[in-house]
């Protein structure tokens, strides 16, 4: 019975490993390990979102995650390389109005990031302050907003038809404003202090358009909005710009794909409130990121972290542990859920097996005193008694708190072994007669 005792232990050990084996197997199928490395399409090389990149790139690399950048030449090569599943790009920066979620249904949004104008530079011959002024010039349109500023254009009559339309990058049509080839040009989002923004604002030969519609653009477009930029807000020395400009601007967004780690978005969107949370000249303290988005559902885990903070787990784990804490909190709670009823019924399985022990004694009893009242030979007594001293043996090692059982199945033992001593002397006695 030791040895009975012995195995069954050693089944109940086996099935708790599997069973935390098989939970942990599950967890990791379930609560997936996030990546350690992710790829980003971060916009023309030397253009207004390297800086964001690179800034992201520093503070991931704080968590032991690795931002891999992928710069492209074209402005609309973001849109394609995050709409492929198959390129390697999880996450990008986006212009508003380059897609939304009808034409792009894999990507959430991490937020607003800011507000950027829409820089509009004309050769400073004749001011320019209404866009339909535009008509019959040469105008050049950065790609990454070619969508949007020519639906903007449409609604002023100016097209194709009136005006001449270029879409070269933004050194090539800086040039070209300047050696006269164009008449203006329309730059993507940058930011104020970016080289090329600064030198144009301070070249003479080149003026910054006033829109003094963007009001009215702001309410008809829910992609554009108004910006002003104020009267000696890039040189006050020498009072540039000399009076408020009204500009033309959209918001910046991060898009990742549905399939991204939870807890990298997590990463992602307190790393995106470090780097734009700030205050600037176009946005206050805590603007952006936002948490809503005009183009994309947002991501819940990216609205969780704005509008409350950091978890728990975040505010005291790094970053590669909060995954193992969750595994493990699962299956200390799984082991909680299985231990508690293991308690409960533990003794009542126990008296259970210790029933079916002793049913299984008894049973081989019956069989002895069955074979008993059989024609019974010296043989097969010796047999059965060699049977109820195996019983006898099993017997003794029942625990004591089942005294009163092991004392019955004693007794019942003792008056077996004298009934069955009876009977061998019976066949003894037989025997000795016929001899």
């Amino acid at each position: 019975m030791q040895n009975w005792f012995n195995s069954l232990g050693l089944r109940l050990v086996a099935a708790i490993l599997c069973s935390i084996a098989g939970i942990w197997l599950a967890l990791w199928y379930f609560i997936p390990a996030p990546p350690s490395r992710i790829t980003m399409a971060a916009g023309v090389k030397g253009g207004g979102f390297e800086h964001f990149a690179e800034l992201y790139r520093e503070k991931l690399a704080a968590h032991h995650v690795t931002l891999n950048l992928r710069y492209y030449k074209t402005g609309n090569e973001n849109v394609r390389l995050i709409d492929d599943p198959k390129s390697g790009v999880s996450a990008a920066f986006m212009f508003s109005g380059q897609t939304n979620s009808d034409e792009s249904p894999d990507l959430v949004s991490l937020g607003r990031i800011d507000d950027a104008p829409l820089w509009i530079f004309y050769r400073a011959a004749a001011p320019i302050e209404r866009l339909t002024q535009l008509k019959g010039k040469r105008l050049n349109i950065s790609p990454a907003i070619g969508k949007l500023m020519g639906e903007v254009l449409a609604a002023h009559g100016v097209n194709a038809g009136n005006a001449k339309f270029s879409a070269l990058l933004i050194p090539e049509a800086v040039k070209a404003l300047r050696n006269g080839d164009l008449d203006a040009i329309f730059m993507p989002p940058l930011a104020l202090n970016a080289p090329v923004v600064q030198s144009l604002l301070h070249d003479p030969a080149v003026a910054l358009m006033n829109v003094t519609q963007a009001e009215a653009l702001r309410r008809m477009f829910p992609t554009v909005h108004r910006l002003v930029l104020p009267q000696g807000v890039v040189d006050l020395e020498n009072n540039i710009p000399a009076s408020d400009v009204n500009l033309l601007a959209s918001s910046d967004v991060v898009v990742v794909r549905k399939e991204v780690h939870p807890e990298l978005i997590y990463l992602l969107a307190q790393v995106m409130k470090e780097v734009h949370g700030g205050a600037g000249v176009f946005q206050s303290a805590g603007e952006f990121p936002t948490l809503t988005d005009p183009e994309y559902p947002m991501a819940e885990e990216a609205v969780d972290y704005y509008r409350n903070g950091p978890s728990f787990l975040h505010r005291y784990l790094p970053f590669w542990m909060i995954n193992y804490a969750k595994r493990t909190a699962a299956i200390l709670i799984a082991a909680v859920a299985v231990i508690i009823p293991l308690f409960t019924y533990a003794p009542r399985l126990y008296a259970w097996f210790m029933r079916l022990r002793l049913a299984r004694l008894y049973r081989r009893l019956r069989f002895i005193e069955a074979d008993m009242q059989k024609m019974l030979t010296i043989d097969g007594a010796s047999g059965l008694q060699t049977e109820l001293e195996s019983i006898d043996r099993a017997s003794r090692i029942l625990p004591v708190r089942h005294s009163d059982q092991f004392f019955a199945l004693r007794i019942h033992i003792k008056d077996l072994r004298a009934e069955l001593a009876r009977r061998v002397a019976e066949v003894a006695g037989v025997g000795a007669v016929r001899g």
